[in-house]
């Protein structure tokens, strides 16, 4: 079970699914991974839901941006990467090709942020942690434990990532699509890259842990939700890419865990 104090600078370290029914995906996670749910007032009724395991928060769940809503963005989980700076990681993104949707702003007292789409079209997030690290808790039942890049092109996304990230790509071997092992400047396993599949938009999959994959993916569809693919075997493990009863797309998975 990996607990979390800090994250080292380039390592994915935070969760939130932006959605058009807030209490409906409370509804849905909390019936599915068994969260606890903080509402965090941050506007006139405006929440940011934590949500927590044990006391130890893991992802949040928040509503989506007007602007998203009336451009018909659907609701989307994003991955946030932990930067020493964030204005000067944005700066640098920006000189690799990506677009800035949103420069650093602060968040409160907890952290500083930027939005960024990649090169390929990809939304991320970059966060400087102040009195909010990310996760407290990864690598387990109900919390993050991976996320995958799906690109139109490995080999220039991973060019990017690298030269923002310090990031290192080891070839996984024995996978029927080329796939990739992200590394990060300490030499910890920090999650994929891997090409498009048939129809698929370019985009960062969040992967949530879980006890049983076949249960867990009975409970999204008898929470009113629907399986996109899996379960299947891969790796160490069994993974399933599920989508809320609201249209956010995440997977599951079920198997050994890094620390």
């Amino acid at each position: 079970m990996g607990e979390r104090t800090s994250y080292t600078p380039g390592t994915f370290s935070w969760v939130d699914v932006t959605t058009t029914d807030q209490e409906g995906a409370k509804a849905f996670y909390t019936g599915l991974f068994g969260w606890d749910a903080t509402d965090n007032p941050v506007g006139d009724g405006v929440y940011y839901t934590m949500m927590s395991v044990g006391g130890k928060n893991v992802a949040a769940v928040s509503p989506q941006p007007q602007q998203q809503r009336d451009a018909g963005v659907p609701p989307v989980w994003n991955s946030y990467i932990t930067v020493e700076s964030a204005d000067e990681s944005l700066a640098r993104a920006k000189e690799l090709g990506a677009t800035i949707h949103a420069d650093a702003f602060d968040v409160m007292d907890v952290g500083r942020m930027g939005v960024v789409q990649d090169p390929q079209g990809v939304y991320f997030l970059l966060w400087e942690p102040k009195a909010h690290i990310g996760a407290s808790l990864v690598n387990a039942p109900g919390a993050l434990c991976w996320n995958e890049l799906a690109t139109p092109d490995v080999e220039a996304s991973s060019r990017f990532y690298s030269d923002l990230f310090g990031w290192t790509l080891e070839p996984m071997e024995g996978m029927e699509m080329p796939y990739s092992i992200i590394k990060t400047a300490a030499g910890a396993s920090n999650g994929g890259i891997r090409g498009l599949m048939p129809e698929e938009p370019p985009n960062w999959l969040v992967y949530i842990g879980t006890d049983d994959i076949e249960q867990a993916a009975a409970r999204v569809e008898e929470l009113g939700g629907s399986k996109i693919a899996g379960p299947f075997p891969i790796g160490p493990g069994q993974i399933a890419v599920v989508r809320d009863p609201q249209g956010g797309v995440f997977a599951l998975y079920a198997g050994e865990y890094d620390e």
